[in-house]
């Protein structure tokens, strides 16, 4: 399994974020709400759609992660290096995009994350970006502990508890995802494209 230095990889996964952040902000906040919630076909998310599906994640596991760090972090020191679980790099590999940017795996939503069609897209926006600014602050809580050591139980089988460095990868990756889902859709809708970096991961790794 893939090892990183823990604050390189903190310091890469807050990057990401605060690319996500920016792009809600000074970019998806001006397109127009018909644009925003235009949908390519009856069987296709609109960009308000992906993001909801997103919100939808961050609603369950930010106040997850927050709990683990808050729990365990009196009895939590920094490591030099996090060594992903097998479970937790698997999920994290099945939302990377393949080198032409679409999904190297399809799936279905899973339930209680499927996206409502009629949401107001500036609500949607609002939140994202609350929910971004908030990842950004945990991400620097979580410079201070150990993210191998902290768990946090997973949204669809909360027995199932993966390591807190596995748990931002997870989430960070699968918003990479569907922001360039939602970006594909823009650019159908007639919005200007906006490039977004690849997800460099493997960059990262420690050889052994």
């Amino acid at each position: 399994m893939p090892q990183y230095h823990s604050q390189q990889l903190i310091g890469f996964l807050s990057e990401q974020t605060e690319q996500y952040l920016h792009i809600a902000i000074s970019r998806w906040q001006m397109i127009a709400s018909q644009q925003f919630s235009y949908k390519p076909a009856p069987d296709k998310w609109s960009a308000a759609q992906c993001l909801l599906h997103l919100n939808s994640y961050g609603e369950y596991y930010l106040p997850a992660i927050e709990k683990a760090i808050e729990t365990a972090g009196r009895h939590s020191t920094k490591a030099a290096i996090f060594h992903s679980g097998w479970l937790g790099n698997y999920f994290t590999e099945m939302m990377l995009p393949g080198e032409d940017g679409m999904p190297a795996k399809k799936m279905s939503a899973m339930k209680g994350h499927i996206p409502q069609v009629d949401a107001d897209s500036f609500e949607v926006i609002a939140a994202f970006i609350d929910q971004q600014e908030k990842l950004l602050a945990l991400l620097q809580k979580a410079r201070e502990v150990d993210l191998g050591k902290i768990r946090v139980p997973i949204s669809i089988a909360k027995f199932i508890r993966l390591k807190l460095g596995d748990v931002f990868l997870f989430l960070i990756a699968h918003n990479h995802r569907h922001i360039l889902q939602a970006e594909r859709t823009l650019t159908q809708a007639g919005v200007a494209g906006f490039p977004i970096g690849k997800f460099g991961l493997k960059s990262l790794q420690v050889a052994r």
